[in-house]
């Protein structure tokens, strides 16, 4: 088994997606920083999706598609839509996506839940991209939901934030689905000259909660130590 990588980079720093595992990824300095974590990556990602360690895994990904980007990739932003997310969605591969994306937001929900004290923080406050940083659970969680509207408009589907990360999701996918032809997969010319299409945005989610579940449980294993803090993205056994 085999990782097909879209790689994006702005010359500070890389992103490397896992192209046929939607929400996989890994970013460094460099490029040869970045290699070095699919390891570890994919031992929790396939433990979260499928409940097994990977066997008979390549970790050495063949790189399919290269963008270079003006943004911020350091602080994990992005703009890079694959050629694989143009084409139409078959109802199964829709359902099984949606799945993940709705496991991985309740997830999350059960990582913030099981937080102590979610207005706690250790860390300095630090300026990017989108604002300052999240340093508590309260603001991680805050964050992260709250793309739900963003990322639902960029596709048509009007939708709000105001249910707990989990609802607010499915209820995304609802009003999505009452779409006519949303299998058909249109690119859509989003906010900041962004392309976007149903299959990014559903790996926008499974990415997007990736990146701050593993702040929130680094977050909370500092304080509170493992014992405390859910982990069912698996990022502390890989």
């Amino acid at each position: 088994m085999e990782i097909r990588a879209v790689l994006e980079t702005n010359g500070r720093g890389v992103l490397l997606y896992a192209d046929n595992f939607p929400g996989a990824f890994v970013r460094g300095a460099s490029l040869a920083e970045a290699m070095e974590k699919w390891r570890n990556e994919m031992t929790a990602y396939l433990r979260w999706r499928d409940g097994a360690a990977p066997v008979g895994f390549d970790f050495v990904p063949r790189v399919v598609q290269e963008k270079c980007s003006g943004l911020r990739l350091e602080d994990a932003d992005s703009d890079v839509l694959f050629e694989s997310e143009k084409p139409p969605l078959e109802r199964e591969e829709y359902e099984r996506l949606k799945e993940l994306c709705l496991r991985s937001a309740s997830g999350f929900c059960t990582m913030y839940e099981s937080v102590p004290e979610k207005s706690r923080t250790l860390f300095p406050a630090r300026e990017t991209f989108y604002g300052t940083v999240p340093r508590t659970a309260e603001e991680i969680y805050q964050h992260t939901k709250n793309v739900n509207s963003y990322y639902f408009a960029e596709i048509g589907a009007e939708v709000g934030n105001e249910a707990d990360m989990f609802r607010c999701r499915k209820e995304g996918f609802a009003i999505l689905e009452q779409q006519h032809g949303f299998l058909k997969n249109p690119v859509f010319d989003g906010s900041y000259g962004e392309l976007w299409t149903l299959r990014k945005v559903l790996r926008r989610f499974l990415w997007h909660d990736r990146i701050h579940a593993r702040a929130l449980i680094r977050h909370g294993v500092r304080i509170w130590g493992s014992s405390k803090v859910a982990d069912p993205f698996f990022f502390l056994f890989s």
